[in-house]
């Protein structure tokens, strides 16, 4: 960036305005032009305004997350409450499936709280507070977030309450390795500054909507926050909910990644040389009951070119309870396709 006084300044042109006959000078109606005059105060008092509605609104559902042995080094982290009963999402990693728990709310009360339901895959934890009558705060749609809007990220970083940071939205549709070696599909990157015990706060728009549940900072990284988006926080809350877990389609076999002969992937007519190989085969599952064997080499699922197994993964979340999959595969010198019955477990 240059400075101000840069030899490489282009002198100042006039603007004229098309209500009026001559050019406009610093400091003449309508507005003012020049940096720091009255329209930028008013444009930097209105960013002000929208931010500190936001944490007016939204800031006493976060809450402080900890449990037995917390300390501010290491299993403390923030939540949100979402409900007026006590539910509450946080990340799956702050809970780190201790069942006994507890929140610092807003005004500093202590409240006991129990882990409904923790999905390590995801990164998220629903939590219930025992308490009634809590502020909530509402989930919001992150599929319409839009790069460079803003955001604001709120939590409690190293154990200090109510901590706000804001930025923007630097990157949708990101993909996040999770601690179970799934990939968190349409995770938020932004570029509100995050620091340990910001994870599991919100992150929330300018109308107070939480767009998503901060969850990781690439170290060293500076100006890079994750979070996951609500959509995918509303689903997690759904499922625990109503089952106590998060359900997911399972096809009952073990795999690994194969590299496909270049002869074999010409006769088969396949468009990539890399399949998905059955290692073992659950005995009564799914895939059992379809015919699939060890040693079957998965090249699509549902006429999807698979290559790595996050690709079945993947296409498999997509599928609903009870659905017919095909699974193409390689077995010696034939191509088959099989269909497999899965279900939710």
């Amino acid at each position: 960036m240059r400075p101000l006084d840069s030899p490489y300044r282009k002198p100042l042109h006039w603007i004229q305005d098309p209500g009026t006959t001559g050019p406009l000078n610093p400091g003449d109606s309508p507005g003012n032009t020049q940096p720091g005059g009255p329209a930028d105060a008013e444009l930097l008092d209105a960013y002000s305004q929208a931010v500190i509605r936001v944490v007016e609104e939204v800031g006493p559902s976060v809450v402080l997350v900890s449990g037995p042995g917390a300390s501010r080094q290491g299993g403390i982290g923030s939540g949100v409450l979402v409900s007026a009963d006590g539910y509450a999402l946080t990340n799956s990693h702050v809970v780190a499936a201790r069942q006994r728990l507890s929140v610092t709310t807003h005004e500093g009360d202590r409240l006991d709280a129990r882990l409904v339901g923790d999905d390590p895959a995801t990164d998220l934890a629903v939590l219930r507070v025992s308490a009634a009558d809590l502020p909530l705060a509402r989930l919001g749609d992150s599929a319409g977030i839009r790069v460079g809007q803003l955001v604001i990220a709120m939590g409690n970083p190293y154990g200090f309450q109510s901590t706000v940071s804001t930025g923007v939205v630097s990157a949708v549709g990101r993909s996040l390795r999770s601690q179970q070696g799934r990939l968190i599909e349409n995770v938020i990157q932004h570029t509100a500054p995050l620091n340990p015990g910001n994870s599991g706060g919100p992150l929330v728009d300018s109308h107070g909507r939480v767009l998503g549940i901060n969850t990781a900072i690439i170290a060293m990284a500076q100006g890079l926050g994750f979070a996951v988006g609500a959509d995918t926080a509303r689903w997690v809350l759904a499922e625990v909910l109503a089952y106590g877990r998060v359900r997911r389609v399972s096809l009952g076999v073990s795999v690994t990644v194969q590299v496909v002969g270049r002869q074999l992937a010409r006769r088969m007519d396949l468009l990539n040389d890399m399949a998905i190989e059955i290692v073992s085969v659950d005995r009564g599952g799914p895939a059992h009951a379809a015919g699939l064997r060890e040693g079957d080499l998965v090249v699509a699922v549902n006429g999807r070119i698979v290559t790595a197994v996050d690709d079945v993964h993947r296409l498999l979340a997509r599928s609903a309870q009870d659905q017919t999959i095909t699974l193409t595969v390689l077995r010696g010198d034939r191509k088959l396709d099989l269909d497999v019955s899965v279900a939710k477990a």
